[in-house]
């Protein structure tokens, strides 16, 4: 990591501070949350200018993943929220067709697992 990304990942860490979504991590510790958590903490929890810092912050892969995996995977309870990050940061044609397709896709793996 380079300094940039230093500070993007302090920036965000911060950010998820204030709004208490790290009262569980020492603070010590919080430095090395993984990729995927900080992902799907700040898509759940910040706004489109952090979200927006995740993919200067991370490759476009690993932030789609991370999304699917940790995010759309939570079902109907983020529907709403999903179709935009599908529309807006992943560009699907269909938005609602495919997070549909993909909490499915996650449901299974979960059960065949």
């Amino acid at each position: 990591m380079n300094n940039l990304d230093i500070d993007i990942k302090q920036f965000l860490i911060e950010k998820l501070k204030q709004q208490h979504c790290l009262w569980s991590y020492e603070s010590d510790s919080v430095q090395d949350i993984p990729d995927d958590m900080l992902v799907e903490l700040v898509m759940l929890y910040l706004d489109i200018d952090e979200i927006n810092l995740l993919f200067q912050l991370l490759p476009y892969k690993t932030v789609k993943r991370a999304w699917i995996e940790n995010v759309v995977a939570q079902g109907e309870r983020y529907y709403n929220l999903n179709y935009f990050f599908a529309w807006y940061y992943f560009h699907a044609k269909q938005p609602r067709s495919y997070v549909k397709a993909m909490a499915t896709r996650q449901l299974n793996k979960r059960l065949t697992a």
